[in-house]
């Protein structure tokens, strides 16, 4: 079964826009674990835009679903990461100034970082997972570093997919044969949407967890958030 594992960062967007505590970010992660997801995701940046540091502190004694930690792995996030420690770290190539992540690792260049931060989070038992493109050559060098899982970036595949589907999925496909052959759980996330979801996770049933935050939480804005989640995780049945 594919777990659905919300991510928060925009319920926090907006409660910082204005200032005080509306709307609640550890009530609606609370929300969100009793509507059905398996799953919450955080990626907090060092200006803090979104979800802070605090707010990680708030939610890990609470939360009873899965915990994922995503971000680059700066001193301040490995500290926290391992300060807070969730049950799964994604390792995402952001610049700290970016809006939102915009593609892979490049494992083969970064293999020697990438295996210490493995093993440092590996040793403090902390699954592990790299954000990854489709490119084969970057997956098997990830498998290299003795992480977990890999998480498919899946932009590419949402840009796509209305045009055709078919070729959309392609690549993705043979990414996910590929992961499975070398013994690596899989991830996937970034764009991925009531309209796209679906199509996904019939042709890679074997999914462990997509994450899933903009498309979500703009849709809750009109089906409300229980009905929302209800929708996404009839997509992964």
């Amino acid at each position: 079964m594919t777990k659905l594992s919300v991510n928060i960062n925009k319920i926090a967007t907006l409660r910082n826009a204005r200032g005080g505590n509306n709307p609640d970010v550890v009530k609606v992660a609370l929300d969100c674990e009793k509507f059905g997801a398996e799953g919450i995701t955080v990626h907090p940046r060092p200006d803090e835009r979104h979800i802070r540091r605090s707010d990680v502190y708030a939610l890990r004694p609470l939360l009873t679903t899965e915990f994922n930690m995503e971000g680059y792995p700066s001193p301040e996030f490995i500290d926290l990461v391992l300060k807070a420690k969730p049950h799964q770290v994604t390792l995402v190539p952001d610049a700290p100034d970016q809006i939102t992540s915009n593609a892979g690792w490049d494992t083969k260049t970064h293999q020697a970082f990438l295996t210490e931060l493995i093993d440092t989070f590996s040793s403090a038992g902390i699954r592990t997972s790299i954000f990854v493109g489709t490119d084969l050559e970057i997956i098997e060098y990830a498998a290299k570093t003795g992480t977990d899982r890999v998480e498919l970036y899946t932009e590419p595949y949402a840009t796509l997919y209305p045009k055709n589907p078919e070729a959309a999925i392609a690549p993705f496909v043979e990414a996910a044969k590929l992961v499975r052959s070398l013994g690596m759980g899989l991830n996937a996330g970034h764009d991925l949407s009531l309209v796209n979801l679906k199509y996904m996770h019939d042709n890679i049933p074997w999914l462990d967890e997509v994450s899933i935050g903009h498309a979500l939480i703009s849709d809750a804005l009109y089906l409300g958030l229980k009905k929302t989640i209800e929708e996404y995780k009839n997509c992964l049945l």
